[in-house]
């Protein structure tokens, strides 16, 4: 049976913190919630947990009613950014905690603990206490103690935004991986795009407090349904374009009159908004259709192995993503390259029209 939130909404004070948000999950599903900061994820987590109640609508687990009810009568289990451990407890202690407190027997928590541990590789930091630990050893411990109860609701609030790039690489591959051999209800907040494609299950996209589309992460990201969420569910942002189309041909911005090619050709002439993101921006021209821009370079920011070539075309900032250690001077004059095929079609409201057909499987 699935949790059901029904027409939820909370407020604190005067201010709408979340806004009749209606959500169904099923068991054995693992699902994001992708938004920026204050975007209402962990308030919605608090919901579903129990921490918190809604000022309107309802929250049902297997059909029962849970609205009222308070966490502790809940079948939930939570991680959190920080790690939160019992710093007198060793990591057996931490692991075992939830389970004496469901007064499961000594052989049981012994099984139970040791698998949950070797699962997560911190089997020989048993006998350890946190302050001995790294700040992975912690998390994991941390994720350890919530996967050990097996609850049919596991939410995790950003749990790997304190560790270090490698660290989150590490644990993301593991805990998607233990997450698949599971029944629960698994929701996971980030306000990462590249993390919530690493994962991959479905996604909620939130903007203030409202959810702006649901689906299979992959569908989301293919499709997003508004220019508001294709600009959450990408990074950088998705750079957006005005430009036209007549009968046959292509306008967008001050670049040269291109055919209606691929998706674009069953537009309706008029006005639209076009989405590119930064991966499928150039500063050469790769094929002859290619559509240039004159533009001028405002910072170049190197990001490991990446270059991000921040540009200004007319009134419009865009972000290039380049592959590489790129030195680029500042105020330099650069055509900027978008192949047609690549582009988002949205209505001058905002409004998904046409989307590419052909989307890399790599999704970068």
């Amino acid at each position: 049976m699935a949790m059901v939130i029904e027409n939820v909404t909370k407020m604190v004070g005067n201010a709408c913190h979340i806004n009749d948000i209606s959500l169904q999950l099923e068991p054995g599903t693992f699902n994001i919630l992708l938004g920026r900061t204050l975007s209402g994820k962990t308030t919605l987590m608090r919901l579903m947990a129990g921490l918190d109640k809604p000022t309107k609508g309802r929250i049902l687990m297997n059909g029962q009613d849970l609205t009222g009810m308070s966490v502790r009568k809940r079948d939930v289990a939570m991680v959190y950014q920080q790690f939160i451990n019992y710093p007198s407890m060793t990591v057996y202690k931490n692991i075992a905690s939830p389970l004496r407190l469901a007064r499961a027997s000594e052989p049981d928590i012994d099984r139970r603990v040791r698998e949950v541990a070797e699962m997560l590789h911190i089997e020989k930091l048993l006998d350890r206490l946190p302050a001995e630990l790294s700040g992975g050893q912690q998390q994991r411990t941390a994720i350890a103690r919530a996967l050990v109860k097996d609850a049919e609701l596991l939410l995790l609030d950003e749990p790997l935004v304190n560790l270090d790039y490698k660290l989150r690489e590490e644990l993301r591959t593991e805990m998607r991986e233990i997450f698949k051999r599971r029944q629960s209800i698994v929701v996971y907040a980030t306000t990462e795009p590249t993390e919530a494609l690493a994962l991959g299950g479905n996604t909620a996209v939130l903007f203030e407090g409202r959810l702006e589309q649901f689906g299979q992460t992959v569908d989301v990201y293919q499709h997003p349904q508004s220019t508001r969420i294709a600009q959450a569910f990408s990074d950088p942002a998705m750079n957006i374009v005005a430009g036209s189309v007549d009968a046959d041909s292509l306008q967008l911005g001050d670049a040269r009159q291109v055919p209606l090619q691929s998706h674009l050709s069953g537009l309706n002439p008029g006005n639209y908004l076009f989405g590119m993101r930064a991966n499928h921006l150039q500063l050469e021209r790769k094929i002859a259709t290619d559509i240039g821009f004159n533009t001028r370079i405002n910072l170049a920011e190197i990001s490991g192995s990446e270059t991000f070539v921040h540009v200004t075309h007319n009134e419009d900032h865009w972000t290039v993503q380049k592959q590489g250690i790129h030195n680029y001077k500042m105020e330099e004059q650069v055509q900027v390259y978008v192949d047609p095929a690549r582009l988002y079609v949205f209505d001058l409201d905002g409004h998904l029209v046409a989307s590419p057909e052909v989307i890399p499987t790599h999704l970068t």
